[in-house]
């Protein structure tokens, strides 16, 4: 098995689906959690040394940390809209509270700063569309630099794939300071629409230290320690989300990468091609289309 693909269940922790830290994942500073909230019982968490957003992904819940307190409407899947969310920062006790039951992504970094707790209202988080013809697909920048600057280290967004179209593509990386690129260590954390729904992810070096082609389904977790990642292939019938999560050791937040230079010609021809209308696939007013 890949020790960077991590199938459903396998990073389980009692009843919440996902605990991943930096030291599980061989590295510094990026870490997820994926909570189920029971029905009308308060969830408290203590942050450490991590920031995080708090990510509803089914139903929603309220948040209270720091003599804050945040109502998130959240929603019915990952798939139905784009949601809202909270920021809450390091060395905090937070309580989560869903009076009908929630799963909640926690997106982590480890930082240094102490900020403040801060709401993100769904209607402030810009929605894109990547690409064209297969290659198109919907980023929801909720989390991303230029977009969401109160933050030391956490970087995050939102991915939908129509099915049959491909994603985080061309393949690109960012494990070197470069003039293109910052190194950033990264989560891809995969929801897939459908009983028995699969997708294709890949990840690889140039020298071929690494070279990871596998199928990807409901609740998976991929790292992305170093090399070119992508594509992130829906199969048909089956959309594809993804929540991605970067952090590195840049005193600046940042996102910037590098193509791999022998698929970055693919750029050129979405000039010539029609974007899939399927999306934008999701707004804050529910499914777009």
């Amino acid at each position: 098995m890949s020790e960077l693909h991590h199938p459903s269940g396998t990073l389980r922790d009692t009843d919440d689906p996902v605990l991943l830290t930096p030291e599980q994942a061989g590295w510094r500073y990026t870490g997820l959690r994926v909570l189920r909230l029971a029905p009308g019982v308060p969830r408290t968490i203590e942050t450490g040394e991590f920031e995080a957003f708090v990510l509803p992904l089914s139903g929603g819940c309220t948040v209270s940390v720091d003599g804050h307190r945040f109502v998130l409407r959240g929603r019915d899947s990952v798939f139905s809209r784009v949601t809202d969310f909270g920021y809450v920062p390091r060395d905090a006790v937070v309580e989560l509270f869903a009076a009908d039951g929630a799963e909640v992504a926690l997106p982590m970094a480890r930082c240094t700063r102490r900020l403040a707790p801060r709401y993100g209202p769904a209607e402030g988080v810009p929605v894109e569309v990547r690409g064209a013809g297969r290659a198109t697909r919907q980023v929801t920048n909720f989390g991303v630099p230029g977009v969401w600057d109160h933050a030391d280290k956490l970087n995050a967004c939102e991915l939908i794939t129509p099915d049959g179209n491909w994603s985080s593509y061309p393949p690109h990386k960012h494990d070197e300071a470069s003039e293109c690129e910052v190194v950033n260590e990264e989560v891809y954390y995969f929801r897939i629409s459908g009983a028995g729904g699969f997708g294709l992810h890949r990840t690889y070096t140039a020298d071929g230290e690494l070279d990871e082609n596998v199928a990807v389904r409901d609740g998976d977790v991929f790292l992305i320690p170093r090399g070119y990642h992508g594509p992130c292939v829906a199969a048909p019938g089956y959309p594809m989300y993804y929540l991605n999560v970067l952090a590195g050791p840049a005193e600046e937040r940042s996102m910037a990468f590098c193509d791999d230079p022998a698929h970055s010609w693919v750029r050129d021809t979405w000039r010539q091609q029609e974007p899939d209308q399927r999306c934008p696939v999701t707004s804050t007013e529910g499914v777009a289309r």
